[in-house]
């Protein structure tokens, strides 16, 4: 059925067919429930659509921030800043979508623990209220974790840029998503043996390169399984040993250095040595990885992406390079 078209009172107050507008905010005004059935609402006039009257896959909203408690592995939730992503599809014939829903959806679970999971209550919360088929989330924060140096003791908060992910399509099929970056160091194979057959025929000091690098590691968690930031992390940390450290003393700075000798790798290393350790955990159900190398030989970057090859799933489609510049 074809809606009734909004009053446009911009338009008419352009003809003069409006009383005279006092210019003047009145803070003694009280909107009452006959009052809001008045306010126009353009997403009914129908016959106002601009362009191409066909579906938008994805619109919502981008970059709105609120506390969220996060649950731990072990302990209390933490209570991080979170900057959250949500959208839905838009039918065609239809003006648009009421994006406050989508904010207001989120902000009613507000007091949860969040994980993962958490997402799903959302998404068919929303998906409801603005009567969409398709809808995602995205809830992206940075996760302190506390890293205990190599040799001295200390300990520092090594912060990881994270992210959790849900997906809801027209069937109403959930599927979930956690994300975690991942930063290391990685000493070149090449270089290291170029500089020990320097020093063995010429007696040359050289020294191998190496840079910090890092490691998007995007996973799909098996539905009504748990996987915890602090678990992702282990298995970055396992893959691929040196994580860039916090606090150091001198014997920690040998060590790494020791550590980095035992864990040569190139980028291609990197990101089957993550594939080999992911595709080992029946949590996770598929996974992409993205790795960068931030050359301190060459003024490019060297990079890798690869995917497990479930059908239908992810893919190693990743480009946005970019971004993983630490």
């Amino acid at each position: 059925m074809k809606k009734k078209p909004a009053r446009l009172y911009l338009h008419r107050t352009r003809r003069g067919e409006a009383p005279a507008i006092a210019r003047r905010y009145d803070d003694t005004f009280r909107v009452s429930d006959d009052y809001r059935a008045t306010l126009p609402d353009m997403m009914d006039a129908v016959d106002a659509i601009e362009g191409a009257d066909v579906p938008i896959q994805q619109v919502g909203v981008a970059g709105f921030k609120l506390p969220l408690r996060f649950a731990v592995r072990r302990g209390a939730p933490r209570e991080l800043e979170a900057t959250v992503t949500g959208t839905v599809s838009l039918e065609a014939g239809l003006k648009g979508i009421n994006m406050s829903r989508i904010m207001r959806s989120f902000y009613a679970h507000q007091a949860r623990t969040f994980t993962p999971a958490t997402l799903e209550r959302i998404l068919g919360e929303y998906r409801r209220r603005v009567g969409a088929h398709e809808a995602r989330l995205r809830v992206a924060f940075s996760y302190p974790l506390l890293q205990r140096s190599l040799r001295s003791g200390l300990e520092g908060w090594q912060y990881l840029r994270a992210a959790f992910e849900g997906t809801m399509d027209r069937a109403g099929r959930f599927r979930q998503y956690v994300q975690v970056d991942f930063v290391y160091s990685s000493a070149c194979p090449c270089s290291a043996e170029l500089a020990e057959h320097a020093r063995d025929t010429r007696g040359v000091y050289s020294i191998p390169h190496s840079q910090r690098s890092k490691a998007r590691v995007l996973v799909e968690v098996a539905r009504g399984r748990r996987l915890a930031i602090e678990d992702l992390h282990a298995h970055c940390l396992a893959a691929l040993r040196t994580e860039t450290q916090v606090l150091v003393r001198r014997e920690d700075e040998q060590a790494f250095a020791e550590m980095n000798g035992m864990h040569l790798k190139f980028v291609e290393d990197a990101a089957r040595l993550l594939h080999a350790r992911l595709a080992a955990d029946p949590r996770i159900v598929d996974f992409q990885v993205a790795c960068a190398h931030l050359e301190s030989l060459h003024a490019h970057d060297a990079v890798s992406v690869l995917c497990k090859g479930v059908p239908g799933g992810l893919r190693a489609d990743f480009m946005d390079f970019g971004s993983l510049v630490c």
